[in-house]
């Protein structure tokens, strides 16, 4: 088992930036890809970003060159640093673990919103 604990989320304005934070518990040592997802109002979850143990990244199109993705594998913490937010931004961020061994957690979500 995996416990996920995001902080960070709050209100901004648009073009300002927020740093997101995702900390592991658990069986953290099993932990491959983390990432982040968000789900706006009435929309699906969708991918934001992932990041492996090795630090290898990926990002949506929708987030490349404002979003940054980074982790500390000696703390199990995976961070998402938000620049030039948009309106559009505005969801709860999901923070996900994938283990080796193929199961994936979730974490319960941190609201960010962007007001125009």
């Amino acid at each position: 088992q995996v416990q996920l604990v995001e902080s960070g989320g709050g209100l901004v304005q648009a073009g300002g930036s927020l740093r997101l934070s995702c900390a592991a518990s658990g069986d953290r040592f099993s932990i491959t890809t983390m990432g982040w997802y968000r789900q706006a109002a009435g929309k699906q979850r969708e991918l934001v970003t992932t990041i492996t143990r090795g630090g290898s990244t990926n990002y949506a199109d929708s987030v490349k060159g404002r979003f940054t993705i980074s982790r500390d594998n000696a703390k199990s913490t995976v961070y998402l640093q938000m620049n030039s937010l948009k309106p559009e931004d505005t969801a709860v961020y999901y923070c996900n673990a994938q283990l080796f061994w193929g199961r994936d957690f979730w974490g319960q979500g941190t609201q960010v919103t962007v007001s125009s």
